[in-house]
């Protein structure tokens, strides 16, 4: 009888720890926002605007959408937004790739836009001094952009070294992902999905696909 009396009068005081209905409420909305603070930016989607950026380049100079031309001097008519690096080795196999890229698509007003997303601190070799030797080193033909502070990447969503965002003359994202079918292999490579992007976008059609998952090595940051 003693235990059950004090089961009972130990009962308001359980009920007064719990939280209220309005009260659970509450902290069930600060937890979400929480959350959604510490949660990585989903980046843009097939369809949104892109990102404007203005970016130091290997050659000395900052470049944005605003000034960057094709091959022939003029404003472009699309943009091969491609994320990449120094140092890897993914990165490294599609170097000669993005250079015929390049040379095939920028005379058709489709430049290749190379930025380095990696931070210098946790990849020595992707610093800027190493990206200008690099690209004197390979003779890269198209722009190559040091993302200071880590600013661009986050806004696009990219993650991995290397990644594409083909964009428009409107600057609107059209193709996201892969550059080909196959990293390792260059000569077994059956579909270039980025050229096949292209080409729909010179005949008024929708990329298809228009989003493949990007295969590399995830971009570093002292935040991992």
């Amino acid at each position: 009888m003693k235990m059950m009396y004090l089961f009972f009068a130990l009962l308001p005081i359980v009920a007064s720890c719990q939280p209220s209905a309005p009260e659970a409420a509450v902290d069930a909305q600060a937890q979400l926002v929480h959350q959604a603070e510490i949660l990585p930016d989903p980046g843009v989607k097939i369809g949104d605007k892109a990102p404007a950026f203005e970016l130091l380049a290997t050659d000395g100079k900052r470049y944005s959408f605003d000034n960057i031309t094709d091959a022939n001097g003029n404003a472009p008519k699309g943009y091969i937004v491609t994320f990449t690096c120094n140092t890897c080795p993914y990165a490294i196999m599609y170097e000669d790739r993005l250079i015929a890229l390049h040379q095939k698509m920028a005379p058709m007003g489709y430049p290749v836009v190379a930025i380095q997303p990696n931070d210098p601190a946790v990849k020595e070799g992707d610093s800027y001094e190493n990206m200008q030797q690099r690209a004197k080193e390979k003779e890269f033909p198209f722009l190559y952009l040091m993302d200071e502070g880590q600013q661009v990447y986050p806004q696009y969503g990219a993650s991995r070294t290397p990644e594409v965002y083909l964009v428009d003359g409107e600057r609107t994202v059209r193709y996201h992902g892969a550059i080909d079918d196959n990293a390792q292999e260059p000569a077994a490579v059956t579909v270039n999905y980025v050229e096949k992007a292209i080409e729909a976008l010179e005949n008024g059609l929708q990329p298809d696909p228009a989003e493949v998952k990007a295969i590399g090595c995830t971009i570093k940051t002292k935040k991992m």
